[in-house]
């Protein structure tokens, strides 16, 4: 199987390389070796680069918080590419396409009505993606977690950060998260992949941090419980 991931040099582009390492990476303003320098918004290099080294499969996971042209232009450049490669899509999403206050643990048949702006984009991307490839993988996830120098450990060790007592997610470690997808590339539809256990941002932190963290409420626009039931995943990893 020839995979090609997007964002490579991500923090979970850089475990599907860690267990992938057969994998051709994108990358965009961070170098990665044996990489392929790519700016998924530009929609003539994108299809270039995939009808080039022609992948089996793409894993979807380039994205900029804040940045709708590479959220939602880039995954319709990416799918269309992939389309015209003839490759299986994986593309990764989010539990902000939920708003949070209508019954969580959230499954994959629950109607999605983001709340912020990030999770509009993302929800945005979905619909472009599932137009263009009705057979892709798409994949809803977390807070991602792992190594002592990730994102969030490092959040979590400021002492000039607050976490929200009444968030909830379902964190997942991203090598169990890179694993999984490695496994589901011939899936299709909706998948929830997050982990076992809702938590609070503050609880989360806290875990993280091996300690007391400050704590606040969740201020107005932002979604509160957006935990989410991977039980369909969990069956077909466990087949």
């Amino acid at each position: 199987m020839k995979l090609l991931i997007t964002g490579g040099a991500g923090y979970l582009g850089r475990e599907l390389r860690r267990q992938a390492p057969d994998a051709l990476p994108t990358w965009h303003r961070t170098p990665v070796p044996d990489g392929v320098r790519l700016d998924v918004r530009d929609a003539d290099a994108t299809m270039r680069c995939f009808l080039k080294h022609g992948p089996d499969v793409v894993i979807h996971t380039a994205y900029v918080l804040g940045d709708a042209d590479t959220t939602v232009r880039g995954s319709h450049n990416v799918a269309l590419a992939a389309h015209r490669a003839g490759a299986r899509l994986v593309h990764l999403s989010t539990d902000l396409v939920f708003d949070g206050e209508h019954g969580a643990p959230y499954t994959e048949d629950d109607e999605p009505r983001p709340v912020m702006e990030y999770g509009q984009q993302k929800l945005e991307a979905e619909q472009l993606v599932r137009r263009l490839q009705p057979e892709a993988l798409i994949v809803r996830t977390s807070l991602l977690y792992g190594p002592p120098d990730g994102p969030q450990e490092a959040l979590a060790r400021r002492d000039d950060a607050a976490f929200h007592t009444d968030e909830i997610r379902t964190p997942i470690r991203v090598r169990d998260l890179a694993a999984a997808l490695l496994r589901l590339t011939d899936a299709s539809g909706i998948l929830h992949i997050a982990g076992p256990e809702a938590l609070s941002r503050h609880d989360f932190a806290a875990r993280l941090r091996g300690g007391p963290v400050k704590g606040r409420p969740t201020p107005p626009g932002r979604a509160r419980n957006v935990a989410l039931d991977s039980s369909r995943a969990c069956a077909l990893l466990s087949s």
